[in-house]
Formats: C-alpha cells, structure tokens, sequence
C-alpha cells in the first residue's frame, strides 16, 4: 500500500471538510522523525501542531500509558474518580501564572476547554458577551468558531455565529496595528456598542497560533489586565498553542507580569492523547453548579498518565530552556537567509514558537505563494513544514523541543535550500 493508494481510498471515505496539508501517511515515528508507508523519512516541523512537544513516543510518556492501561482505560471520572486525576489539577493548579488559589476542570478538546472557560466566566459574572481579537483561533465549535477571527475555512458556510461576540483588531506594528490602535478600538466599542457591564470575558492568545504567531505586546497585556479589572471582567488567555514548555516558558503567560483570571490549555498537555483543561482563580472556577462541567470522556485515565508523564519530562529535560537555545539557533539562520531574501519580511518568536512572514520582495503586499512553494520544496527533501497566517503567507516552526542537534542542524540545511530553490526558480522564470 503506498500514499497515493491511500490517498485514493481517503476521497472516497473521508468528508472532504477534512482539511489535509500532505498526503503523506504515517507508518511510525520517533522523537522528532516520521516514516510515512513507502518508508520515506522525514524530519517533523509539525509536532502535531505543537501536540508532541516533548517528541514522538518518548518512552516516559509510552509507559506511563501502557502502566495506565493495564489498570484500565475508562471509568468516566463523574462515575468513578480516580486519584492521578487529582493529582494533575493539583500540579496545574501550581504551574500555571497567578499567585491565587486555582482550580482545574478537564475535558478532552482545545475547543471543548475554550468553550467550558467561557461558561465559567459567564456564571461568575452572570453576563453574556465576550470580545475576542482579529486573527485569534479558539477552535471550530460554534463558540470557538464565533470568538475566532478568520473566515475562510473555520466560519465559511455554516450560518449565523453565536451571538453577544465582538472582535476587536490584535496588536501588530508589522501590518500597522499598534498596541494604542487595539486599546482605541476596544475603548470605541465600549463607547458605541457594548455596555462594558456586560461583558463576561475577554480572551486572547498570548502569541497568536493560525493567526501568524504574533506574540501580545507586553504593554497591551498589561492595558487589558487592567480595562478586565477596572469592569471585572474575566481574562482568558488561550494557551492551548503556546503551554507546556514551547514559548521558553512552562506557559507563555509566565514571560509577563500579569496573571490571567483563567487558562485553556490542550495540545502539548497529553503528549499525542486528546487531553485539554480549564485552570484558574478558583473563585471563578466554582460558579459552575455540578454537572456543569464536564464530559464522559473528560480527563480520561490514559491522557491523565501521559500528561504526568509530559511534567516529569519538561522538568527533567529542562525543556524551556532547550527551547530558548533551539529557537535561538533557528532565528539566527533564518536572519542568515532574511539577508539576502528580501521576501523574508519578519522572524519572530518566544522560544521555540517561530515564525517566518513572507511578502512580495518589495514589501508591499503579503506572499502566499512563496510561502506555499517554501512549505512544499521542503516537504520534497524531506522537512514538514505549517503554514499558517490570515494571509497564509507565514511558516510557522513546531518541531519537537526534544529534537537531537544533529537533526536540528539537518533541517536547517533543508530548510535554507528550499528557500533558495524557490527563489532560484522565481529568478528563472
């Protein structure tokens, strides 16, 4: 069987509303490897989209979950609890920013954890409305998919939005946006159409993940921690991308100086298992009644394991330092490349969270194509590479945090090559 064979089968199997960036089906992996089922390796840039940061089957992570099922696999925690699960909100409870007294609810989706955050915050309010910001993505179920600030392909063609959201433009001085410009537009909504009184929360991304890995300007953090207290409104930052290790910090919150009131986290929670949580002031935490919250496979036995397994390894890999030294090397090869590569109109990043923004040569308008063409030049010599950006003209870089030097330092040599035969083309023709 090879990918096209598979391929063929997927047209006929598969809703097509299942969006894929490749056609390359994976066999096994490891660490920060990927062998598809011609047996074609490849170097993952992807992690899952920053799911296994801590790397494709790390073997702490493989026997926790092979201890836990041998124990069992379901009992559903409202049904019968078990004590890891305890364990971990306790140790989220102490990880997470904030010097306040925590809770943590688990559920199984990034989506699920944004959704649940948002009931939360509108039972200890008692109010209805929330603001998110332009380019944030908070997940496709219809609350996700309404506080989510792009169109294509997350909101087109499914009706009317959940009602009482606003968006307001996110700080970016890149295309023109400045901190003031958000603080003005948030202040003008206030005045025209949203009574503050009635807003139960606000929530944004500490760097922007399908937006284009824009991190929050510090000063802005710290303008909506204020206009959140000044009109008691809950602040919700969405770490579902950016948690656990990836940013150079545990959370990417912890790189400010202000605390949100909740965080929704997924993604590098579980190390590969469908895992999320809501964590915050537990204040807020508890204005949801029993059965409120929850789910049937919510915190489920197996992700709960791993996700023990995730700290340990974080901790004992120190692995936000490794980010900061992985990210460090990879800034400095794409500033290498930017110099001679006028489209390269931006490297930035925390950690191991970065981003290349690609314009016409001239500046003046964004570059999907080059982009596009970079992305899949890479895939030919072996390096999986995400796209990502309102636009779709930004590279974003999610490899594992556990990736070997040597890889590290084969995937850069891929990665400068690719650019340079795109351009190489682009100067052919």
């Amino acid at each position: 069987m090879n990918n096209a064979q598979i391929s063929a089968r997927k047209d006929n199997a598969i809703a097509k509303g299942i969006g894929m960036q490749t056609q390359i089906y994976a066999d096994k992996a490891l660490n920060s490897e990927v062998w598809d089922v011609e047996g074609n390796r490849y170097i993952d840039f992807a992690a899952g989209i920053a799911v296994v940061n801590t790397g494709h089957c790390h073997p702490a992570i493989i026997k926790a979950v092979q201890d836990q099922a041998a124990r069992f696999t379901h009992t559903c925690h409202q049904v019968l609890p078990y004590e890891n699960y305890v364990h971990l909100a306790e140790r989220l409870n102490e990880l997470t920013p904030g010097d306040f007294e925590k809770k943590t609810a688990f559920v199984t989706t990034g989506a699920e954890a944004v959704e649940n955050a948002v009931k939360i915050a509108r039972a200890h309010t008692g109010r209805s409305a929330v603001i998110a910001f332009g380019g944030g993505f908070h997940g496709r179920t219809f609350m996700g998919m309404a506080l989510t600030g792009k169109v294509v392909p997350y909101k087109q063609g499914f009706g009317a939005m959940m009602p009482d959201v606003y968006h307001v433009p996110f700080p970016i001085e890149l295309h023109g946006t400045s901190t003031q410009d958000s603080l003005d537009a948030l202040n003008k909504l206030f005045k025209a159409d949203l009574d503050p009184s009635r807003v139960a929360a606000m929530i944004f991304e500490p760097v922007q993940g399908e937006g284009g890995f824009y991190p929050a300007p510090a000063d802005f953090v710290r303008e909506v921690r204020a206009l959140c207290d000044e009109h008691g409104i809950v602040m919700i930052a969405d770490e579902i991308q950016t948690g656990f290790a990836r940013t150079g910090t545990v959370f990417a919150m912890n790189g400010y100086d202000v605390a949100p009131d909740l965080t929704t986290m997924a993604k590098g929670l579980a190390g590969g298992l469908p895992l999320a949580a809501v964590c915050g002031k537990a204040s807020i935490m508890d204005a949801a009644q029993p059965g409120g919250l929850g789910g049937t496979y919510g915190g489920n036995p197996l992700g709960i394991a791993a996700s023990h397994a995730v700290l340990d390894v974080i901790k004992d890999e120190d692995l936000c330092a490794r980010a900061t030294e992985l990210g460090s090397r990879l800034k400095q090869r794409l500033e290498s490349i930017r110099a001679r590569t006028p489209e390269i109109a931006d490297v930035r990043g925390p950690g191991f969270m970065v981003a290349a923004e690609f314009n016409t040569a001239d500046g003046s308008a964004p570059n999907p194509e080059m982009t596009a063409a970079v992305r899949a030049e890479a895939l030919s010599r072996g390096l999986i590479l995400l796209t990502c950006g309102v636009y779709g003209n930004v590279v974003r870089f999610l490899a594992p945090l556990t990736i070997p030097d040597d890889i590290m330092a084969e995937a850069l040599d891929i990665l400068e090559a690719s650019i340079d035969a795109v351009k190489g083309k682009q100067n052919a023709s």
